[in-house]
């Protein structure tokens, strides 16, 4: 689909709502340290940082579950999951940067051209003090009017409660709406709510185009705000 396809209904995106690891900021390191980490004091032995990438995305306890691996009791998985939360918590920020042009791009997108203003908002499977905490110290939290984590609601991404909560406190319809991730649960997400969906090419890799396409696919932030700006100023690129 090609990026006019997109747009060809002329209905203007009026809200992006971003994933946080693997979208706004590289956390990769930061993660990688705190699941061995936890590994170390379970008595398990260290995995390579590839791996525990690949493990990411449906939030924390499923991460130290699969990190952990067969036969583990799930008081014994709630023990490895405590001791990461503990220890990432004292080492979020050691290594974790905002992926290049995020803080320019979020500018141009929250600023829109002319009357057209956007929402920004986060949904992210992190839990929501420690992303709200991280998007404050990297000054990024006052470009979000929305900011909710894997244990904001009932259930987690592809779940699509936190899309349609988004959109219920904005009073804007799917139809005005996209999310952006680095994931294929970033983009069941959408597609479960009926918004758009982008994906990007760096981040975790943890999205497969042909079995779970985007409608959109970007490889940073600033394309994507160049894309949303073109659509506002109905000069999109073929």
């Amino acid at each position: 689909m090609s990026r006019r396809d997109v747009f060809k209904s002329k209905s203007a995106i009026r809200l992006v709502i971003f994933d946080l690891d693997g979208t706004l900021i590289d956390s990769k390191k930061d993660l990688a340290l705190s699941v061995n980490a936890a590994l170390r004091h379970m008595g398990q032995p260290s995995l390579d940082d590839e791996t525990i990438y690949s493990y990411v995305g449906r939030g924390a306890p499923a991460l130290i579950a699969r990190a952990l691996g067969d036969g583990f009791s799930q008081e014994e998985i709630q023990q490895g999951l405590q001791y990461f939360l503990r220890y990432y918590w004292d080492h979020k920020l050691d290594n974790t940067t905002l992926y290049p042009g995020v803080r320019k791009a979020l500018k141009r997108l929250a600023n829109g051209h002319g009357n057209t203003k956007r929402v920004l908002a986060v949904l992210t499977n992190k839990p929501e003090r420690v992303s709200r905490h991280i998007l404050e110290e990297l000054d990024l939290l006052g470009f979000f009017q929305c900011v909710y984590g894997g244990n904001s609601f009932e259930s987690k991404k592809p779940d699509p409660v936190g899309v349609f909560s988004i959109l219920q406190e904005t009073s804007l319809t799917p139809q005005a709406a996209m999310i952006v991730g680095d994931s294929d649960v970033d983009i069941q997400t959408g597609r479960s709510a009926g918004v758009w969906t982008c994906g990007v090419s760096y981040g975790f890799g943890n999205l497969e185009l042909d079995s779970n396409p985007p409608h959109l696919f970007v490889h940073s932030l600033p394309e994507l705000a160049e894309i949303l700006s073109s659509a506002d100023r109905s000069t999109l690129p073929k």
